[in-house]
């Protein structure tokens, strides 16, 4: 994906105008926000760190919509074909992002709580599986 994006850059091909591509990014953009939280609500019920990490992966893949959505208009709106290639390049490095975070094992938080953190969250008015999150989790929010 990368390589082809720079050789489409550098001129070696543009992009054309894809009315699936758009109609499909879009209807990503409205569905998956309601899958990652469904699927984040159930990892948490099932006590499944699994499920939550899968729940902040669909979200995403939402803002990846999002980016392939900008591209795909800008060029079909404007003729820009620089633009499909630069959101692939940007994909293609959140891509390379996650992939590194993975790879180190980061998390986002426990799950399922510890012991005792229902009262502690009770106590603050925080959801009792995130007490070890960091701020801005996405598994939290």
């Amino acid at each position: 994906m990368a390589a082809d994006s720079v050789r489409a850059l550098v001129g070696g091909g543009e992009a054309g105008h894809s009315t699936p591509g758009l109609v499909l990014a879009a209807l990503s953009l409205v569905i998956m926000p309601f899958l990652s939280h469904a699927q984040r609500r159930a990892g948490r019920e099932l006590g499944s760190a699994s499920a939550v990490a899968d729940s902040k992966q669909t979200l995403l893949c939402t803002y990846l919509s999002g980016v392939l959505l900008v591209g795909l208009a800008v060029n079909s709106l404007f003729g820009w074909t620089w633009a499909d290639p630069v959101a692939a390049l940007v994909i293609a490095a959140v891509a390379v992002k996650e992939g590194r975070e993975a790879w180190r094992g980061d998390t986002c938080c426990a799950v399922p709580a510890a012991a005792g953190s229902t009262a502690a969250a009770a106590a603050t008015g925080a959801d009792a599986d995130c007490l070890s999150c960091p701020p801005g989790c996405v598994c939290c929010s």
